[in-house]
């Protein structure tokens, strides 16, 4: 029997999720289908009572919904309670509906990857939305040093992030003890991909920049961080990674890092012939 899987979110148009999964199903053999179900937010309540109605296996949540779905689950895993959102919801056997945060462990598989030290490196993040949730958590749990974070809205941010340095864009430039600069703003996504969440000349006083945008695979951003002599790290394996972590939770299995390492690559060429179709 086929297993139903899919994204649920909004704007999905530009999504590479089914190019991702029908990769990993097809090299474990796994006969299942994987769909894009754009959904309104009045209707986000009747999402997980859908899910398993119709007999999925499981879903991927993106933007806007990461957090509101959480209202509508009968469990959370570990990771999930502690970061405060969802991105993977897996139907249990006995229509248990639970959610899990595998940009959480995708995040991490990505920084061993590149064998980016953060172990009392003190660091900053740019950006306080969904995604910068998993991102902090993980840092807090892998025993980093100091952790600031830039935010248009300083004062929201500081109830959000009790305990952390929070700041404007505009005080950037006095950040000079933090070694890695981590985006976790979509600025510079396709389309706008002449955009930067920092200013070029801040990028000296770092030693790593790593960006969750994978689309561009080299932002505005990477780009000029690799110029100032940064060692530059997009979101492409992070992406795949944390979608494979989904198909591990679905099914009940592990898969192998070298599955990651094919779809990274298959990845690359998807993406840059996207853009010389648009050029």
């Amino acid at each position: 029997m086929n297993k139903n899987f899919g994204l649920i979110g909004e704007n999905l148009g530009h999504t590479y999720s089914p190019f991702i999964h029908s990769r990993i199903l097809n090299k474990l053999d796994i006969k299942g289908h994987y769909g894009v179900y754009e959904v309104k937010k009045a209707n986000l309540r009747n999402v997980v009572s859908g899910l398993k109605a119709l007999g999925f296996s499981g879903v991927n949540v993106t933007i806007p919904y990461k957090v509101d779905i959480i209202d509508y689950l009968d469990l959370l895993s570990e990771e999930a309670t502690k970061i405060g959102a969802v991105n993977v919801i897996k139907i249990d056997k006995d229509d248990t509906s639970i959610g899990y945060n595998t940009d959480y462990y995708g995040f991490g598989m990505m920084l061993g990857k590149y064998d980016v030290e953060i172990k009392d490196k003190n660091i900053l993040i740019l950006g306080t939305g969904g995604a910068s949730r998993a991102v902090i958590q993980y840092l807090i749990d892998n025993s980093v040093g100091d952790i600031t974070i830039a935010s248009r809205n300083p004062e929201t941010a500081s109830l959000k992030y009790k305990g952390h340095k929070i700041i404007g864009y505009q005080d950037i430039s006095e950040v000079t003890d933090c070694s890695i600069l981590i985006n976790t703003t979509p600025i510079g996504m396709f389309p706008n991909v002449k955009e930067s969440p920092i200013s070029r000349q801040y990028l000296k006083n770092f030693k790593y920049a790593i960006d969750l945008v994978y689309n561009p695979s080299e932002t505005l951003f990477l780009k000029e961080a690799k110029d100032e002599g940064l060692r530059a790290i997009n979101g492409l394996y992070m992406l795949v990674a944390q979608a494979v972590k989904s198909q591990e939770i679905w099914n009940d299995i592990c898969i192998s890092e070298n599955i990651i390492d094919t779809i990274v690559r298959d990845l690359y060429s998807e993406i840059d012939k996207s853009l010389e179709e648009v050029r």
